[in-house]
């Protein structure tokens, strides 16, 4: 990784209809899910995208929302550590580990029909679109290099 100091634009200000846009998608992707997966959906894609500024702030959630430190920590390794997880979460994060590494090999059909088969259809759309989300805001966050620590959940 470059520690270059190559000037990166703040999306934010320079592209704000964008970026309101965003926000309003964001506010939407998780409708009707549970908020604990959805804080673990978000954790998860922004480990596999090494998007520190996103891991702080989603961390910091759910933290804030009651989430113990003992499945913030194991979320990466969430399969050797599932008795810590509901079916309902591995299978969420087994399908945001598929949607956000997607060139990898796709969206293999075991996985998705496992998340078929813990969500009813409306919760899986909802959940589908909380992942794809969460990595666009991954790649802005990696993109400009925003940078963690100061994030409030308060």
């Amino acid at each position: 990784m470059s520690t270059s100091t190559q000037r990166r634009v703040k999306v934010a200000s320079l592209a704000p209809d964008f970026y309101q846009a965003m926000i309003d998608l964001d506010a939407q992707s998780a409708t009707g899910l549970d908020p604990r997966l959805a804080d673990l959906v978000r954790i998860r894609a922004s480990q596999l995208n090494g998007c520190a500024y996103c891991l702080d702030m989603h961390t910091l959630d759910a933290k804030h929302a009651g989430d113990s430190e003992q499945r913030l920590h194991l979320v990466g390794a969430w399969r050797e550590a599932r008795k810590f997880y509901s079916e309902q979460e591995q299978a969420a994060l087994a399908l945001t580990e598929a949607i956000t590494l997607i060139s990898v090999d796709h969206v293999p059909d075991d996985v998705y029909a496992v998340a078929a088969a813990a969500f009813d259809d409306k919760e899986l759309a909802q959940l589908i679109g909380l992942i794809i989300t969460i990595n666009a805001w991954n790649r802005i966050g990696v993109t400009c290099r925003l940078e963690p620590g100061h994030y409030d959940p308060s």
